[in-house]
């Protein structure tokens, strides 16, 4: 007689893990992620803000104090006025007339500067850019073009001589004028401010072309409601009628 054999249990359509084979566990920071992430959705249903960015710092205008140009020291002498060849409108007021072009930007600075320097110091004998050009145009091999002279580097605060051949050439230009000294407008700067005005800051240096070295400067600051009058109050600032030396 045969002896009876229960039937075998039906297989799995799963297959079976072998032995001693173990799920890999989750790492930390990927769990501390999702709970994060999980946090912070939740978070945003339930009304929840992104924080506020840091507001934009501040552009201040300068601390030093206006150092006024004494015209009476030099009355009677000639002094070259060189012409703008860097201003610079910031953000929108690059867009705004005379400043959205560069060539009437510069010719407008150099016309500007040459009225407040005639009204306001006509005891000395002002050279303006006009007539620095026709100088320049009839002795080519002697003086050079004062719209190409690099005069801009002199806004460096710590620039106490005129560099080489720079040197040469404003001494040059400034002897054919029977002149020493040489007024430089070394960079002029527009900027808005939150509350709609204008400010202007000017960089003006005086050298001496003989012994080539910067004798006065200043960074002149004024606001106005307009780019010429933010720099006509900066120029008063500079150049006051009422100054005397005594």
């Amino acid at each position: 007689m045969r002896a009876y054999r229960a039937p075998a249990p039906p297989r799995s359509p799963f297959p079976e893990s072998p032995p001693g084979f173990t799920f890999p566990p989750v790492p930390n920071r990927t769990l501390r992620f999702h709970v994060a992430l999980a946090l912070a959705v939740a978070a945003l249903a339930c009304g929840g803000k992104a924080p506020a960015a840091s507001p934009a710092p501040v552009d201040r205008p300068p601390t030093e104090p206006v150092k006024p140009f004494a015209t009476v020291v030099f009355a009677g002498e000639p002094i070259a006025v060189l012409p703008f060849t860097l201003v610079l409108p910031v953000d929108t007021l690059g867009k705004v007339p005379p400043l959205n072009d560069r060539p009437t930007m510069l010719a407008w600075g150099d016309s500007l500067l040459g009225e407040q320097l005639n009204a306001r110091g006509p005891e000395v004998k002002w050279i303006l850019p006009p007539e620095l050009r026709k100088v320049a145009r009839r002795a080519p091999s002697v003086a050079p073009d004062p719209d190409r002279m690099g005069q801009s580097i002199l806004r460096a605060k710590q620039r106490e001589n005129l560099p080489d051949p720079r040197r040469g050439q404003l001494r040059n230009l400034v002897a054919l004028l029977g002149g020493r000294y040489a007024l430089v407008p070394a960079a002029l700067t527009f900027l808005s401010e939150p509350t709609g005005a204008v400010r202007a800051e000017l960089s003006l240096v005086l050298a001496d072309t003989r012994t080539g070295k910067v004798v006065w400067r200043t960074l002149a600051w004024a606001h106005g409601a307009t780019p010429a009058e933010a720099l006509t109050l900066a120029l008063t600032a500079v150049f006051p009628a009422a100054l005397d030396i005594r």
